[in-house]
């Protein structure tokens, strides 16, 4: 066994050493669901609007180190995923269900990992008590008592976790209420379509000719990582794990009349998304459902190490852009993604009085 798996199992038997354990409730007689988890930006199949009582939902997810190509220009860097994605699948349950996940880390991985839910209570989030060497497996299981959606991450302890989280390593689980969603008044809220947008800061070493380093693993580029992060100047900020993955014929899709959900996580760094042509109608700031909406919201705040959600009805058809208004990050290092939406456009909203043409006013003398 390496010294990093050592290391990292090593942290969760400190993690522990808690306190004695308290009975859990007799949950035996409660439905069991297997939730399939999906790729973002979509979500696994719910309901808005819980359907009986608390539930057990069941959900599997597997560590996989993969190499992959993070920008046009052919750069590539290992990531630390679960299920294969950046970032982690979205898992979708109601306050009040019991959240029973396995996690598995193939034989193939070269490092230990484990999975921190902000969502959760104790234990480090889970952390203390996921952690899985390459071969092994581990099945926890928690309460979703708190409503909104929330950050999860890999956390096996000290460098580890920055490192792990910069490589991608991180994702979010959307807690619905019971009753479902309420706009600033109360009443109850629906939306056509959601989206989950992982916003992710990446730190990649050059070498001494200005090109992006390439690594045989994940842990021989480490050191140099972290070395670019403390600066903490990202080297690109994608969405959903690459420059342009949600552009092309990856963009998002809507109709004009369609309520658009927005889901917004970044596991460590602050981002300002803004819808270019549209607004937040609703803004659930901080991603939390038990607080009222704020409204009409030109670009709301999104902490890093947390979330932020959003629900627009679209009112004209053609191009919207959904970006970081930094606009820096946004253009020059990829924080942007498209949106099309079909539909009839109103004159109302919008019109072109004067198409462009040359100026033939004369210029004012200065």
């Amino acid at each position: 066994m390496n010294k990093v798996v050592q290391g990292a199992i090593g942290f969760g038997l400190l993690c522990m050493g808690a306190g004695p354990a308290m009975a859990a409730p007799d949950i035996s007689k409660l439905p069991v669901v297997t939730q399939e988890l999906v790729a973002p930006p979509f979500l696994p199949k719910h309901d808005q609007v819980a359907k009986g009582g608390p539930k057990v939902v069941k959900v599997r997810m597997e560590t996989i180190e993969k190499l992959v190509q993070i920008a046009p220009d052919g750069t590539k860097m290992w990531a630390l995923t679960f299920n294969g994605t950046v970032p982690g699948p979205l898992i979708v349950v109601h306050e009040g269900d019991y959240v029973e996940l396995t996690l598995v880390n193939p034989k193939t991985s070269t490092m230990a990992h484990n999975v921190d839910f902000h969502a959760s209570t104790g234990a480090l989030g889970s952390a203390g008590l996921t952690l899985v060497a390459p071969g092994e497996d581990v099945v926890v299981r928690w309460k979703a008592t708190k409503a909104g959606v929330f950050i999860y991450h890999c956390a096996p302890g000290g460098t580890m976790i920055p490192f792990h989280v910069i490589s991608g390593m991180n994702g979010a689980i959307m807690v619905l209420p019971r009753d479902g969603l309420k706009d600033n008044k109360g009443k109850p809220v629906r939306y056509d379509r959601a989206y989950y947008i992982g916003e992710q800061d990446l730190y990649l070493p050059k070498d001494k000719d200005g090109k992006y380093k390439s690594y045989s693993q994940p842990a021989e580029g480490m050191a140099e990582m972290l070395e670019v992060g403390k600066g903490l100047i990202p080297t690109h900020v994608v969405f959903n794990g690459a420059v342009g993955a949600l552009t092309g014929d990856n963009a998002l899709k809507a109709k004009v009349g369609e309520k658009v959900l927005f889901i917004h996580a970044q596991a460590n760094r602050d981002s300002r998304p803004h819808l270019i042509g549209g607004h937040g109608d609703l803004v659930w700031q901080g991603g939390k459902f038990s607080d009222p909406p704020l409204t009409n919201q030109e670009t709301w705040f999104v902490a890093g190490g947390g979330t932020g959600v959003a629900l627009y009805e679209f009112k004209q058809p053609g191009l919207y852009v959904y970006l970081s208004h930094n606009l820096l990050e946004a253009v020059l290092l990829g924080a942007a993604a498209h949106m099309n939406v079909e539909g009839k456009w109103d004159d109302d909203l919008m019109i072109q009085l004067k198409k462009p043409n040359e100026n033939s006013t004369p210029a004012m003398d200065h």
